[in-house]
């Protein structure tokens, strides 16, 4: 697979051209980056697949929920609807996507959007609402952020920084000069002062940008209706996890240190799950002998499952969600969220 890619590189080239035109051609004004009379926080990264996009918007929306009207703009990614959506309670991830569907249900109290044109979602939004974040959205230049947030993902820190399709970078690296902050997410909690420093020197962040270190936080399971689960995992339990995101490792690795016993079913990043696929699970699930049992998904996968065909087969199983959500290391929570209200307070 590796020398597969590197047989790809011309293509990357011919791709980092069109791209580096592009950022030419709005750094320059010829292509026109609207800016808007309001704070437009954005996130996004500069690889393809997840680098911990939706914790951090979480991580945003619970920092601005309280005091400010807010809504969240996303592209909407695999949905079957075009154009400017706003979420209901009822949109499933068909309408909307799964992840804003997942900011939706969580969080009642906000407005959730989605419009492939982040120009015209923005345009709709503004009156209504005192904070936009624009949810993966580094690379959409039609739009200029007031304040923008660039995740690295720590596993992927020592491959080679090659364009698509030969390696996994959307951009030339240098594009991080846009970004106001840089995350380096998914990092060990116990990752040293020498790794933080190799890293810095790797990264090499612009004397405008600071530079932060996050890991994950697993919160606690809850059922699928969302009903808490007083559920837990030991040695002896046996773990059925579906999974149709980027990067499932970590949430493996972190399974693992409470069981050896995990029964993985993995699908590609944002796979809309059929009949199939859950029925093979669910004959997996029954016909296992184990005394405890259990079956983890994520947020975003669970979305997914709650489309009409598959909900009387997806009741029948006893699901449970395992939630996210980040720790800042070096004690820079707060420096970080004064950072985030500074920019927002201007306005």
């Amino acid at each position: 697979m590796i020398y597969l890619r590197w047989l790809l590189f011309p293509f990357s080239l011919l791709y980092g051209l069109v791209v580096v035109i592009r950022n030419w051609c709005y750094n320059a004004g010829i292509f026109k980056s609207r800016k808007f009379e309001l704070p437009v926080v954005a996130v996004g990264n500069l690889d393809v697949g997840g680098a911990g996009k939706s914790p951090m918007t979480e991580y945003l929306i619970r920092l601005f929920k309280d005091n400010y009207r807010l809504a969240t703009l996303s592209r909407g990614y695999g949905r079957t609807t075009k154009g400017f959506v706003m979420a209901s309670a009822e949109s499933k991830a068909s309408d909307i996507g799964d992840e804003p569907a997942q900011f939706k249900h969580k969080f009642s109290g906000i407005d959730v959007a989605v419009c492939e044109k982040r120009v015209e979602g923005v345009e709709r939004l503004k009156n209504d609402h005192d904070v936009i974040i624009l949810d993966d959205a580094y690379q959409h230049r039609a739009v200029k952020p007031g304040f923008s947030i660039l995740l690295f993902d720590h596993s992927r820190m020592r491959q080679p920084r090659l364009l698509l399709p030969a390696g996994n970078l959307r951009e030339p690296f240098a594009g991080r000069k846009r970004a106001d902050v840089i995350v380096i997410s998914k990092c060990p909690s116990a990752l040293t002062q020498d790794e933080q420093n190799h890293i810095i020197e790797r990264i090499k962040p612009y004397p405008h940008q600071q530079l932060f270190f996050t890991s994950i936080s697993y919160l606690p399971l809850y059922h699928i209706a969302g009903t808490p689960a007083d559920d837990t995992i030991d040695a002896d339990t046996t773990v059925f996890v579906l999974t149709g995101i980027a990067n499932p490792v970590p949430l493996l690795s972190h399974l693992k240190k409470q069981t050896r016993h995990i029964i993985h079913h993995n699908y590609p990043d944002h796979h809309r799950f059929s009949l199939k696929n859950i029925s093979k699970l669910a004959d997996d699930f029954l016909g296992c002998t184990s005394q405890k049992k259990l079956i983890i998904t994520t947020e975003k996968d669970a979305q997914r499952l709650g489309e009409q065909e598959l909900l009387p087969l997806v009741n029948k199983l006893p699901f449970l969600v395992l939630p996210i959500g980040i720790n800042f290391i070096n004690d820079t929570q707060q420096q970080f969220d004064e950072l985030v209200h500074t920019y927002v307070r201007k306005y």
